[in-house]
C-alpha cells in the first residue's frame, strides 16, 4: 500500500472504531502497537516501521493530534477532508 487508507467501524450509525493504514511493504504485519494516548494507537512493523494507526475512541478523537503525530512519525499530512467521517462523529 503506497497512501494511506482510512476505514470506519460503526454501529447503529455512529463510528466505534477507525483505522489509518499507513504506507507499507507487502507482508507488513504490525509486531508491536505503542500507545500514544488514551485515543491513538501505532502499529509498528518489525523493523519498527509505523505501518497504522488505531483510533480506538472517536468520539473524542482530535484531528490536530492525528495530523502532529504523523508529523512526528515522518508520514506525510493527510487531507481534513479525508477525516470527515470521523470528524463528523
Amino acid at each position: 500500500m503506497k497512501r494511506m487508507l482510512l476505514k470506519v467501524t460503526y454501529r447503529h450509525g455512529r463510528p466505534i472504531a477507525a483505522y489509518l493504514h499507513l504506507p507499507r511493504q507487502p507482508g507488513d504485519t504490525a509486531d508491536r502497537t505503542e500507545r500514544v494516548d488514551d485515543v491513538l494507537l501505532v502499529d509498528r512493523a518489525a523493523d519498527g516501521r509505523p505501518i497504522g494507526v488505531e483510533i480506538v475512541d472517536p468520539v473524542r478523537f482530535d484531528p490536530d493530534r492525528l495530523i502532529a503525530l504523523l508529523a512526528s512519525l515522518g508520514q506525510v499530512a493527510i487531507d481534513r477532508e479525508d477525516l470527515r467521517p470521523l470528524v463528523a462523529a
